[in-house]
């Protein structure tokens, strides 16, 4: 089972446990809903359609509110430090999350103490904690753009909010800003790596390139990036090696930018709708 941890920008929204449906464009879970716009619910959802195309149960997911101020992050935390069971999962995705190190290496601590340790991957506030903590090692996946790319890439930075000045990045600086983070040993085994062109990396160096179909308005277009998260995910949780996944999963998210006909003014949840028939193109024999 695949379950996913992170948080809603909705003040108040509760602590909830459970796996989620789809409804009219939002996530259901516990009698709660939420907008599928971007952040944690677009992953989420885009996680339940690649699902559903495959044939595999829902996503469970661990969600609380928190609009920034890190409360909800920390009462998520703390709830995962007393209730998580990490052999449950096959796979464990951690993402919008205030970067607290402290509650990350008690959570790691709690998988890595499990009879079975499930695949994990980071993407956006738990990427960041991961590198701070000086434990990225222990992920089996990172999903960053290639900003995020350049904040793992800074051996000084302890924040995003400082990275140097290759924030301002190059989508040609990607190799160089790969092999620095692999060289100093704080990297996952594999990063998936989005952009207007996509590379699929492991410690040994680029091992795919995924740049087609193109669809310019895609970059342009909050939440896309979840979704990629989000398919990549659900392939994994189905049994697909990562290696395999990662390249099916960029194919897909392009593939559904393309069948939605993008446009600067398209939202994602329109994108999301696109995504089973998508993967279920991009699984084809080529």
């Amino acid at each position: 089972m695949l379950a996913v941890v992170g948080t809603v920008p909705e003040q108040g929204f509760p602590l909830v446990a459970g796996k989620i449906t789809l409804r009219d464009r939002s996530i259901c879970i516990q009698g709660r809903t939420a907008p599928v716009n971007r952040g944690t619910p677009a992953l989420l959802a885009a996680a339940a359609r690649a699902a559903e195309a495959l044939g595999q149960e829902e996503p469970f997911a661990f969600l609380i509110g928190d609009v920034g101020r890190g409360d909800g992050s920390r009462e998520l935390y703390r709830y995962l430090v007393e209730h998580l069971r990490p052999d449950d999962f096959r796979t464990l995705v951690f993402h919008y999350l205030q970067p607290i190190v402290e509650w990350h290496d008690k959570i790691l601590a709690r998988i890595e103490g499990a009879a079975v340790r499930p695949l994990l991957i980071a993407d956006a506030g738990y990427m960041y904690v991961a590198k701070m903590s000086g434990r990225s090692a222990a992920y089996d996946l990172f999903t960053p753009d290639i900003g995020e790319l350049a904040f793992l890439a800074d051996e000084i930075a302890p924040h995003p909010f400082y990275t140097r000045g290759f924030i301002l990045h190059e989508q040609d600086r990607v190799p160089d800003m790969i092999a620095a983070i692999y060289g100093r040993g704080n990297a996952p085994a594999c990063m998936l790596v989005k952009g207007s062109r996509d590379y699929f990396v492991t410690r040994a160096g680029i091992q795919a390139v995924i740049d087609g179909p193109v669809t310019e308005a895609m970059e342009a277009i909050g939440g896309t990036g979840d979704t990629l998260t989000g398919i990549v995910a659900a392939l994994s949780a189905s049994g697909m090696p990562l290696p395999e996944a990662s390249v099916v999963a960029a194919k897909a998210n392009r593939l559904a930018g393309a069948h939605a006909r993008a446009t600067p003014a398209t939202q994602v949840a329109e994108i999301i709708d696109c995504v089973p028939g998508a993967l279920l193109e991009s699984l084809e024999p080529s």
